[in-house]
């Protein structure tokens, strides 16, 4: 078996323990932050239609009910199982591969060489196809009355019989380099912040408090690197990608119609949505690794 890695301690972890663990905690932690992911995603397909993230909710609850916070959660919750378990098992495996069986912390160029990695792997497996299903089904209830999309297989159907499987890899150039600087950021981030805390005792374990704010400066740092990519891909994923040739005709059309700012809608929504998700799985996934270490 290849060297493994556990991402709070130097100690081997097996891939089919990254699995579980990331898919748990990936799962748990979509059911708690998927509104704040829905008013980020409103506010960035409109150009007009919302004040900002309160008048998003207010106004979707008003005319959607509660639940309409929740429209378009479906696929990434059918998704978010794999991504976390393609993310952490990814991690893993190039941590393994730059530790090569030394019981040592990762440098902070590997941490971040392994996120970017981690990253990549997510995006073109679960990721794209999970963000375009997403992005249409709460891009349809925006511009009609009655939607298209009656839930998760039926949107996957239609999306397939008229765009092909094409239809759900759009915006795939975006969504890699987004997810791959998110990861980057991330790992190097908390690799920072865990490897300060634990001083000189490498296999300290940590408290969950210190997890899990590890985990949200983590994701706070991703939040404010690359919410202009993730704002082209959300974009490039709408029903009205039609507008933009590529990837960065869809860029240069938000600058010169939108300006720069812009490029920053949804940063408040994504932000809490964000940070709360990387500190819960972080959490999550340590907590999940030290169950399994006492039973398997």
């Amino acid at each position: 078996m290849a060297p493994r890695s556990s991402s709070e301690t130097n100690k081997a972890v097996s891939p089919s323990k990254a699995i579980i663990a990331g898919g748990i905690s990936g799962g748990i932690e979509i059911l708690i932050t998927y509104p704040t992911e829905y008013v980020k995603t409103q506010l960035q397909l409109s150009k007009n239609n919302f004040t900002g993230p309160l008048n998003c909710v207010s106004r979707t609850v008003k005319e959607k009910g509660f639940f309409g916070l929740y429209r378009g959660l479906s696929p990434l919750l059918y998704f978010s199982i794999p991504k976390a378990a393609v993310r952490f098992t990814s991690y893993e495996f190039f941590k393994g591969q730059f530790q090569k069986g030394e019981n040592r912390p990762l440098t902070n160029l590997e941490a971040t060489l392994a996120g970017f990695g981690a990253g990549i792997m997510e995006a073109v497996f679960a990721v794209t196809p999970m963000e375009n299903v997403k992005v249409k089904f709460i891009h349809d209830q925006v511009l009609s009355e009655k939607p298209r999309y009656r839930g998760f297989f039926h949107g996957m159907k239609v999306i397939l019989s008229e765009n092909g499987i094409a239809g759900i890899y759009k915006g795939l150039f975006p969504t890699i380099l987004k997810q791959s600087t998110n990861q980057a950021i991330r790992f190097f981030v908390y690799n920072n912040i865990t490897n300060s805390l634990k001083g000189e005792d490498k296999n300290r374990k940590l408290t969950m408090v210190e997890i899990f704010f590890s985990g949200v400066l983590a994701g706070a740092a991703s939040v404010f690197g690359n919410t202009p990519i993730d704002v082209v891909k959300t974009r490039m994923q709408g029903l009205e990608t039609h507008k933009y040739k590529n990837s960065l005709d869809c860029a240069l059309k938000i600058w010169r119609n939108e300006g720069f700012f812009a490029f920053y809608k949804g940063t408040t929504p994504r932000l809490g949505r964000v940070c709360l998700d990387v500190g819960l799985v972080f959490t999550i996934y340590e907590q999940i690794n030290r169950l399994l270490d006492k039973v398997w």
